[in-house]
């Protein structure tokens, strides 16, 4: 099931979505890192933000 995108509202920046391009976009940039260091930091430490910071070392 997709995201509704007609509900505006404050999004989780907790959890990184990796099937969303405009999060996986937002992440890369935030965090400096190419999609692929991305996805190999989420599927080592899950998609918890603070936890891929910390494996990223950010």
């Amino acid at each position: 099931m997709s995201d509704d995108k007609t509900k505006v509202g404050q999004q989780d920046r907790s959890r990184i979505n990796m099937n969303e391009d405009y999060e996986v976009r937002y992440w890369t940039k935030h965090l400096g890192v190419t999609r692929d260091e991305l996805e190999r930091a989420v599927g080592k430490v899950g998609n918890a933000a603070a936890a891929v910071r910390k494996e990223l070392g950010k």
